[in-house]
């Protein structure tokens, strides 16, 4: 079952936060994941918008998701985006079909 990483993030310091946005793809690839909602324009149609940026990541398994998010390359740079942002990331299980 795919399952998928959904992020929504507000960017306190853009320039640092550089830093992790340019190393993220490469640790998403090496565990079979791939960018669907990488940042772009939204509008919240209801209620109140968790944070300014979303980010949609899809995974092909519950097991590659959290082997990314765990991976020591992706740890290595966790602190980068805590530092520079405030938000949330979670793990969702997706429907085939």
């Amino acid at each position: 079952m795919s399952c998928y990483v959904i992020a929504h993030v507000t960017v306190t310091d853009p320039e640092a936060y550089k830093a992790y946005t340019a190393e993220t793809p490469g640790t998403v690839a090496a565990h079979g994941g791939k960018f669907v909602v990488r940042g772009g324009a939204s509008t919240t149609m209801d209620g109140t918008a968790p944070g300014e940026r979303n980010v949609v990541i899809w995974f092909p398994d519950r097991a590659a998701a959290e082997a990314w998010y765990h991976s020591p390359e992706y740890q290595a740079i966790v602190p980068i985006r805590q530092a520079n942002s405030t938000g949330s990331l979670m793990i969702v299980d997706g429907h085939d079909g």
